[in-house]
């Protein structure tokens, strides 16, 4: 799990992206399609065409990082959206990135009453 420092937001890019982009380029995405500024702090989040495959841009305010992780079994589930950017918090981020539906979560397990 990625560790998201207070008060930083996240953001879902909308529909797939060019994997072969590093940050100058999922930069250029994120001020020209998300209309954000990709050095405000804030994680995004973009997804391959295939589905298993996410990068994350994140500026730290002393410069630039770039993380990935790639499913061995499964795809990301993503927003069908085609427009703007959706926003999740650092839990839906959790879990998105164990490959867990992060709309709607289910508990695998509900304790008993005890006595």
């Amino acid at each position: 799990m990625l560790p998201v420092p207070q008060g930083v937001r996240v953001w879902l890019a909308p529909g797939h992206t060019d994997m072969r982009k590093g940050f100058p380029g999922l930069s250029l995405l994120v001020q020209e399609t998300l209309k954000k500024d990709p050095h405000a702090g804030h994680l995004f989040v973009f997804r391959g065409r295939r589905g298993d495959l996410l990068k994350i841009i994140w500026h730290d305010g002393q410069g630039a990082c770039l993380f990935s992780k790639r499913l061995e079994r499964g795809k990301f589930i993503w927003p069908a959206t085609q427009g703007d950017a959706v926003h999740l918090t650092s839990a839906q981020l959790g879990y998105l990135l164990e490959g867990i539906d992060w709309r709607a979560p289910q508990k695998t397990w509900t304790p008993e009453i005890a006595g």
